[in-house]
């Protein structure tokens, strides 16, 4: 693991930059790392992240694309409006987690 400083913020991340330690996010990190990937964060994209890490609590790991969609209540494709290209992994970097099993 190492470190990065995201928003004046230092943060542990795996090899790939995604968040290894749950309670070094906030909305305002979700915020930034969404930018850096070309999202504008909207209310909905917020209720996705949300979603994300409350079940992560739970748990204890990162929810697929299809538990966030039938769980969470958003539509798959939906998802894929907010998240364009790869939604399971941009959710769960934007949310601070690490990526979902089964997610190239």
């Amino acid at each position: 693991m190492s470190l990065a400083t995201i928003s004046g913020h230092e943060v542990h991340v795996d090899d790939e930059g995604f968040m290894t330690e749950y309670d070094e996010w906030n909305e305002g990190l979700g915020r930034q790392l969404a930018v850096n990937i070309g999202i504008d964060l909207t209310e909905r994209h917020l209720e996705a992240i949300r979603f994300l890490r409350d079940d992560y609590e739970t748990q204890g790991e990162t929810a697929t694309l299809r538990r966030v969609s039938t769980l969470g209540g958003i539509p798959t494709k939906e998802l894929f409006e907010l998240f364009p290209k790869k939604p399971a992994k941009k959710m769960s970097y934007i949310a601070g987690l690490p990526k979902p099993a089964g997610c190239v």
